[in-house]
């Protein structure tokens, strides 16, 4: 069983599909890459050459492996950055094409758009088809902080309000919801934390680790987390053991990065240590734990 992964691509460094693929490997799973752009960094650099490579081409791939008979073995379909709404169309006729053949896949949403530090990133078209499209489509959606708002139009400042927009999710159709940063403002006093916060509407977890001075100089981490999310569901089904294997291999990896940067707390970009720190994605050196929430 494969997953399909449609998302950016970067020749240098990790984002997107660079940043998804080789975890989603590494964790036993075969991956059918297509990618949406083509880059030559991510573009928190500032400057990058490539292009968007367009809907018409993500099709055509997805249709070649309807005609090698593939899709049947096709266990999830994950998405990332769009690069335009005409290439969320072919995502969505994707999905719907897979289900045909393989009812039981999963589709795992990462509703790229953009980020607190940055505000958003993306075409101005693509943040209301990604609601309104895909999210309806999805099992799996996985926002952060900032996406979820945009979403939901909910103001997330205490764990209350967040809560009130996983269940504002939920209504659209994702029966699982995954935070993947979290800051609660109206409680926290401790600014040096990071909390990410997991719902399928019967349960709800969330989940502490350290904040490492990254800021928003690194890229690729979202792409990384709803991977490995992606894949330790896929592996155990259990909603709070993935978390916790999930949030586990995230932080170490970025700990990793972090350590591994030569201008370390710098304004300048960190690229992910995916390779470096690949054990970290088996056994992670940090094991941090799950609380359950009561709504």
């Amino acid at each position: 069983m494969a997953v399909l992964s449609i998302q950016s691509h970067v020749v240098y460094g990790y984002a997107g599909n660079t940043a998804a693929v080789f975890p989603l490997q590494r964790l036993g799973r075969e991956v059918w890459a297509v990618n949406t752009v083509e880059f030559s960094n991510h573009t928190g650099y500032g400057a990058w050459r490539g292009k968007v490579l367009g809907a018409q081409l993500a099709g055509e791939l997805v249709t070649g492996l309807e005609e090698r008979d593939a899709l049947k073995n096709c266990e999830a379909v994950l998405s990332g950055y769009l690069g335009d709404a005409a290439t969320g169309k072919t995502i969505a006729d994707a999905v719907k094409k897979v289900r045909s053949f393989s009812p039981r896949a999963l589709y795992c949403c990462d509703p790229v758009m953009g980020d607190t530090d940055r505000g958003f990133y993306v075409k101005s078209d693509i943040p209301e088809f990604i609601k309104n499209e895909l999210i309806p489509l999805a099992d799996i959606v996985c926002p952060n902080q900032f996406e979820l708002q945009a979403l939901t139009g909910i103001n997330i400042d205490s764990i209350e309000t967040a809560l009130k927009a996983v269940n504002a999710l939920h209504e659209k159709g994702p029966s699982i919801v995954l935070v993947t940063s979290f800051k609660d403002t109206a409680r926290q006093t401790d600014s040096d934390v990071i909390e990410m916060i997991v719902s399928d509407k019967n349960e709800i977890y969330k989940i502490t680790t350290p904040l490492l001075p990254l800021g928003g100089n690194v890229a690729g981490t979202g792409d990384m987390t709803t991977a490995v999310f992606l894949s330790r569901y896929l592996e155990t089904g259990n909603l709070k053991t993935t978390l916790e294997l999930c949030a586990s291999s995230v932080f170490s990896i970025l700990e990793a990065s972090f350590l591994a940067a030569p201008d370390s707390g710098q304004d300048k970009p960190v690229e992910l240590k995916i390779i470096d720190a690949q054990e970290q994605l088996i056994t992670p050196r940090h094991c941090f734990k799950a609380e359950k929430i009561t709504p």
